[in-house]
């Protein structure tokens, strides 16, 4: 063997589980399928850590949201994902969105010329022998799906993930359509809005649930996840649900009115140039000429063009509570570990802090020691927990990381100060970890 680790999967947790191993000194060779005659239903290329829904890694605010104390976490362990993610921003508020070929490139460009990491483009069917780390995705190769389900003896659980349209800028009427963040967030022009009245919003809502969706094939007979769910499944839920949801009009101004209307349809910066933006939760199953014709009845895309149509996927993952041990290895062969989407978290950043630790935890094996798992008070340690022991396996979903996976912080307290209170305990745990 040429290696000390083979890593299975060249997405955000392969790539990020890669880079914790080659900086610990170990020789990583990292198999992915993709450019080597294999694609999956939702790549567009074979880059790795590419990025195939939106380009949000969503909020990097560290002292009141779970994700951005999660993005402060990886930084502060040396993260490639979060390094790159940095390095190839694009404006989008008080989120971290990226350029998402910029920063494909550039975690591609840093696992290649490391000289400790061989990146083999192959496909993989068969469970590794020696010490490895499936990151394969909720897009896993039927056969290593297979190979991993004949081990474990379960069957693999599933979920819908979607894709968004994204838009060419010069094709949006910006007589119509205006700059503005929600509450003017950011530097208050990070997102671009076309307003609805209330006619515009009924007829739309109206035409989505009478338009053509894409046929379901038997295997796609499971559930959607909630933090990705299509559009016109939200329609399905009642007609106010978009305007709560994706078309939610509070916090913006229309320059037209003064007012906010009665819905907007917003659109985020999805390349560094500029020229492309996502439409913002509209992931969506509708078939490519019905998306074309509805979103041209949104005032402002009139003439739109783009650059890419919605999408719906199947994702599987593993019931890891039950599978897998606090070090994320398979219990049936502990050679094996997995991270990513593949184990039920949900989210790029969830994914590759996965993969981080998936990367640690192995580091510290072939060094001949044992690493501890972070205190579940660290938003890593929470969504390890989470993933590891904490859900019932029963009822296992994919999930985000939020303050709901963290320990209650104990006694009275304000609830304007309490996302506050779990930053500033996570932050303090972490040092002492990392200590």
């Amino acid at each position: 063997m040429t290696h000390d680790i083979h890593i299975i999967g060249g997405g955000l947790a392969g790539s990020e589980a890669a880079w914790q191993l080659a900086e610990a000194g170990f020789s990583v060779r990292i198999s992915e399928m993709r450019g080597g005659g294999d694609m999956t239903p939702a790549h567009q290329g074979d880059t790795l850590a590419e990025l195939v829904c939106s380009n949000s890694f969503r909020s990097d605010d560290a002292e009141s949201n779970a994700v951005g104390l999660l993005h402060q976490e990886m930084r502060a362990l040396g993260s490639l994902i979060m390094r790159e993610g940095d390095a190839h921003r694009v404006p989008a508020g008080s989120a971290l969105a990226v350029d998402r070929d910029g920063f494909s490139a550039g975690v591609t460009a840093a696992l290649t010329a490391h000289p400790n990491i061989t990146i083999v483009r192959e496909r993989v069917d068969t469970l590794p022998d020696g010490p490895a780390i499936i990151a394969t995705g909720p897009l896993t190769a039927p056969s290593l799906a297979g190979a991993i389900g004949a081990e474990t003896g379960k069957d693999a659980l599933a979920f819908f993930d979607a894709i968004a349209p994204i838009v060419h800028r010069d094709t949006i009427d910006m007589d119509v359509a205006w700059f503005q963040s929600r509450w003017n967030k950011g530097d208050g022009k990070d997102y671009i809005n076309c307003p609805l009245d209330k006619a515009q919003y009924e007829a739309f809502v109206a035409a989505l649930l009478a338009a053509e969706k894409t046929e379901y094939r038997g295997w796609e007979n499971v559930p959607y996840f909630e933090g990705c769910m299509p559009i016109e499944v939200m329609a399905e839920r009642g007609p106010e649900t978009l305007r709560f949801g994706p078309m939610k009009p509070v916090g913006l101004d229309d320059p037209r009115t003064g007012r906010w209307p009665h819905a907007v349809v917003q659109l985020r910066q999805d390349n560094a140039g500029g020229t492309l933006w996502n439409i913002v939760g509209f992931q969506t199953k509708l078939k490519h000429a019905e998306q074309v014709r509805l979103f041209r009845t949104i005032p402002g895309l009139e003439k739109a063009e783009f650059a890419r149509l919605g999408g719906l996927h199947r994702n599987t993952f593993l019931r890891s509570p039950e599978l897998l041990d606090a070090e994320l290895r398979l219990r049936s062969r502990p050679n094996i570990r997995f991270a990513g989407q593949v184990t039920g978290c949900e989210g790029y950043i969830e994914s590759a802090s996965i993969g981080l630790l998936a990367g640690r935890f192995a580091a510290a094996e072939l060094a001949g020691g044992a690493l501890s798992p972070p205190p579940v008070e660290t938003a890593l340690g929470a969504l390890l927990h989470h993933i590891t022991g904490a859900a019932v396996a029963e009822t296992y979903q994919p999930m985000n990381v939020n303050f709901g996976l963290f320990p209650p912080i104990e006694g009275r307290t304000k609830k304007a100060d309490r996302k506050r209170l779990y930053t500033d305990r996570a932050r303090t745990a972490l040092a002492e970890w990392l200590a």
